[in-house]
């Protein structure tokens, strides 16, 4: 009977509900692509009054495209979602053994919890912290615990030949820097000093510059810098002819792990502040008994999401992965534990597209990832009716920051305009929220892929954008999309915080206490489900519950808030599954 039930949630939940997705295309935007010279199916189009159903283009909204780094809506809003707004990373310190006259007899154990901005400037008030709590002399070692996420071998995602660029850095539970090492190349003496920005072991340097006469040009101006990994500790290989004339410069590669760059950086901070400490640094677990000292908390949610919409940084974006790995399915996190999190976080308003849509990483480093403009489109209106201007914010504002700070600077989209950009060498992409002059909002995804796509991608995106600034016309009114479930206001899970967004689109009236929930009863059996079955029931894009009740275990979707929504999903349940039927519990 389950694999019954199975292949029927399957059958019915991957959107058997059989949308309209004839092309509506008004002639300037048609005008535009063909200008453009693309492939029919490499472009998608999907602009429509937000959280209406009101659309003014549709067009190839269900064709599998690349995402690029668009793909950062989906893992900045199931953070938010599962998370809230006013959620941070927490890394903890504490000490083992006995704590006498300020000479530990133990040792310093921190747990990692995935803190993406823990960097330098935390260090010299973690170190306070540990003179506040008595501590003068550690006897002891430094033990890390990066359990929270599984360990990573590399350093750098390899995406492209920019092995040691910032957004090819690899995320770890104990983050720094965001896993930028930094050093220093200048000219002293006459012969040119290479400098880390952390003294200590976590990498070697081996200088073979060559200093020369002359000016600071051509070949004479940029050395040669390479990371050799053959050995267990990591090597800057700088070399090359450089001009005794060229000012200092800095630069930052991802070199080596990051929980190395911070024990040394402490173990630095300690000597500046008078700690004394000759132990050394160890891989393990908190100690059974340790006693906590310290907590440093990272910056808020809401100021992390906008930083990885706005930078597009895609360090963070895997770390919100990641973090939602943890949280829903325990730690360590994993990719595979990561990308599950967020299709069940978005799908519980069945917000994605099982059988097009793929996440892989969260950041769009990737070259399997693909999205439907339907799909984005969900996301983004759930996301306005539920928080409004404030998570629009969260996004690139044009003219004004992040990576349309110059594409929209002094024309008619300024301020007009709130987007994510996603590019990669066949993708160029841009979804968000425009503002007409008129006063309308509308939610736009705009998707094109292909050979054409790099120099022609962003043209015909910021034609069709300029466009709708001006758009004076009302769209058609089409039920090709609607958004099956409104936010769960009373889930304290779901919004992770006391701080909730203010809707600005309907006015939220309070809910009665402990309200019954609709469920939709698909089955009843004598044994338990298997997690492998229960997940694909998530996977499907249900929420689901297992009640046992008289030595038998009840299959429940759901639940619904409204009976309406329960009635809509039972009559496409019913088409599989006959006995299906509502509750209220």
């Amino acid at each position: 009977m389950i694999d019954k039930f199975l292949y029927s949630v399957i059958t019915v939940a991957l959107f058997s509900v059989v949308m309209a997705s004839a092309a509506v295309l008004p002639s300037d935007i048609s005008y535009m692509i063909n200008k453009h010279k693309f492939n029919a199916n490499d472009v998608s189009v999907y602009i429509k009054e937000t959280a209406k159903d009101r659309v003014i283009a549709s067009y190839n909204i269900d064709n599998k495209l690349a995402p690029a780094s668009v793909i950062k809506v989906y893992s900045t809003y199931a953070a938010l979602l599962e998370l809230g707004y006013g959620y941070s990373w927490q890394t903890k310190f504490y000490y083992s053994g006995r704590l006498n006259g300020g000479l530990l007899g133990g040792d310093i154990a921190i747990k990692a919890s995935g803190d993406p901005t823990l960097n330098s400037s935390d260090i010299p008030r973690i170190v306070a912290a540990f003179k506040s709590s008595g501590i003068r002399n550690i006897k002891g070692d430094v033990i890390i615990d990066r359990s929270y996420f599984k360990s990573i071998q590399r350093d750098s995602s390899h995406f492209d030949k920019n092995v040691y660029s910032a957004y090819n850095a690899m995320p770890d539970a104990l983050m720094f820097n965001q896993h930028m090492s930094k050093f220093f190349i200048y000219s002293k003496d006459g012969k040119h000093i290479v400098k880390k920005a952390i003294s200590g072991n976590s990498y070697r340097v081996q200088n073979s510059i060559k200093s020369v006469s002359g000016s600071c040009k051509g070949k004479r101006s940029w050395p040669s810098i390479r990371v050799d990994h053959s050995t267990a500790t990591p090597a800057l290989v700088v070399s090359g002819r450089l001009s005794k004339s060229c000012r200092k410069r800095t630069y930052r590669y991802i070199i080596t792990k990051p929980y190395k760059e911070f024990y040394y950086a402490l173990v630095n901070e300690f000597k500046k502040q008078g700690i004394k400490y000759r132990g050394k640094m160890r891989l393990g677990k908190i100690p059974i008994g340790a006693k906590k000292f310290y907590t440093n908390y990272s910056d808020s949610l809401e100021k992390i999401i906008s930083i990885t919409a706005k930078k597009s940084n895609n360090l963070f974006a895997r770390h919100l992965l990641l973090t939602l790995g943890a949280k829903i399915y325990g730690a360590p996190s994993s990719l595979d534990k990561g990308r599950r999190a967020v299709k069940h976080i978005l799908n519980r308003y069945h917000l994605l597209d099982n059988q097009r849509c793929h996440i892989d990483n969260g950041c769009g480093l990737s070259r399997s990832s693909k999205i439907t403009a339907r799909s984005m489109a969900r996301v983004l209106d759930h996301a306005y009716r539920g928080y409004g201007k404030r998570w629009m914010r969260t996004l690139s504002i044009a003219g004004v920051d992040g990576t349309i700070k110059r594409r929209f600077r002094g024309s008619i989209v300024q301020r007009r305009a709130w987007m994510k950009t996603g590019t990669l060498n066949n993708a160029k992409n841009i979804v968000g929220y425009v503002q007409s002059r008129s006063g309308k909002l509308y939610t736009v995804v705009i998707l094109t892929n292909g050979k054409r796509a790099r120099w022609h991608g962003a043209a015909l995106e910021n034609e069709i954008i300029k466009w709708l600034v001006t758009y004076g016309g009302s769209g058609s009114k089409m039920s090709i999309d609607p958004i099956d479930q409104k936010i769960d206001r009373n889930s304290k899970k779901l919004w992770g915080s006391s701080t909730m967004a203010t809707v600005e689109t309907t006015k939220i009236v309070a809910p009665r206490a402990n309200p019954k929930r609709y469920f939709i009863q698909v089955g009843s059996y004598t044994t338990k489900p298997s997690m492998e079955f229960l997940q694909k029931i998530i996977d499907s894009g249900f929420a689901y519950k297992v009640i046992k009740k008289d030595a038998n275990f009840k299959v429940l979707i759901g639940p619904y808030i409204k009976p309406k929504d329960a009635t809509n999903a039972l009559a496409r349940i019913k088409k599989s599954m006959p006995s299906a039927y509502m509750i209220q519990i």
